[in-house]
């Protein structure tokens, strides 16, 4: 597909960190944190402190030193240790400065890393980002707290990547030398990219891996315009196509279908779950629906 070219000046870049800012906070108030929390569950439980015993409290839980001290019955509590590792991997290749209805693909990467960022610090969660290309083009380490995910939201809008095309797998054997405990991993890519299958393989195994596949409408279907130039964002090919074609059409939208459907008979094969986005439609519902499917299997 031709880009859609599209310079953000800095005056733009703000005013789209302030719109996003409020957009997905007032998601995350409203319904989509306790989506999160109860999705991605702690390490385990730790130890909160004792109180006397109460009838129905499982007698297991009885702390016998304090009772023999007490003369009386008390009970151990305790809490689920909460504090996750949340990380975000954004593709930034060129083929994401492609957007058809309202937004570029890189504009909703980065409104989907706040709403994720937002989700992980109401809930006490770090989190950080990995901007990538085939190269690695920014590290931001995991922190908590609003400035912190105002800062990621920034990384991607200012993000003028050098990278000409892309290597998901490349910034997968990044995050797994990177992290030496388990976390929670989202992929933001269209996974225009082949030949990563072993390291999403070694990630989904060592770590949560969530991958959160981005298509615009026109990447799916092309609409009847008449003549058209397409080029491809990450190789530079172009074609010139007659958008009139019945039967160009339809051998568009089945080589499109396939794709796509390669790319989650991988995840299929390698036992992750996805999310489907598509720019200019709602993509809070894909997200919950997601979020309820794990939630459901626990």
């Amino acid at each position: 597909m031709k880009n859609n070219e599209k310079k953000l000046t800095p005056q733009d870049i703000l005013r789209k960190v302030r719109l996003i800012d409020i957009r997905t906070r007032k998601a995350v108030n409203d319904l989509f944190a306790g989506q999160y929390h109860s999705t991605f569950k702690g390490r385990g439980v730790e130890f909160a402190e004792v109180r006397e015993y109460q009838i129905g409290d499982d007698i297991r839980t009885i702390d016998w030193n304090v009772t023999a001290r007490q003369g009386k019955p008390y009970v151990k509590l305790f809490e689920e240790e909460r504090e996750l590792t949340v990380f975000v991997l954004a593709d930034m290749s060129p083929s994401g400065q492609f957007g058809t209805i309202g937004e570029l693909k890189s504009e909703l990467t980065a409104e989907l890393a706040s709403l994720l960022a937002f989700s992980a610090t109401k809930n006490n969660d770090k989190v950080g980002l990995l901007i990538f290309t085939d190269r690695i083009e920014r590290l931001v380490p995991p922190k908590k707290g609003k400035e912190h995910v105002l800062r990621i939201i920034r990384e991607i809008l200012y993000c003028e990547p050098q990278g000409k095309q892309t290597d998901i797998g490349l910034a997968l054997r990044f995050v797994n030398n990177l992290f030496k405990r388990s976390a929670i991993l989202f992929l933001i890519s269209d996974f225009l990219d082949s030949g990563y299958e072993k390291e999403m393989r070694i990630a989904a195994r060592k770590h949560d891996l969530v991958p959160i596949i981005l298509r615009d409408p026109r990447e799916l279907e092309l609409a009847r315009v008449g003549i058209i130039e397409l080029e491809d964002a990450e190789s530079g090919e172009k074609v010139l196509v007659d958008t009139y074609d019945t039967s160009l059409l339809e051998t568009f939208r089945i080589r499109s279908k396939n794709s796509l459907s390669q790319i989650t008979q991988v995840f299929k094969s390698i036992g992750v779950d996805y999310i489907e986005i598509v720019t200019g439609r709602n993509y809070i519902e894909p997200l919950v629906a997601y979020f309820k499917r794990r939630a459901g299997r626990l």
